[in-house]
């Protein structure tokens, strides 16, 4: 789904959706228990840890590290 102005999502605030979205699939995706959070973190297209760090906990309410350990649900 892309953004559109009616909804008032800018396409920036799309791009950081999905890359946020990216990430925490990974985070929580066994199969990817091996890699590291910042490799998690620039393969979902964030440049800059800290900045994923933040946006990551402002969406999320917790922290990268905190998804990664939370009980898995089958």
């Amino acid at each position: 789904m892309m953004p559109n102005a009616s909804d008032g999502t800018t396409f920036s605030e799309f791009v950081l959706d999905q890359r946020l979205a990216r990430a925490h699939g990974l985070l929580v995706d066994p199969r990817r228990t091996g890699r590291s959070i910042s490799t998690i973190a620039f393969e979902a297209g964030f440049g800059d840890l800290s900045y994923f760090n933040r946006a990551f906990r402002r969406r999320y309410n917790a922290t990268p590290s905190d998804i990664r350990i939370a009980p898995r649900r089958f």
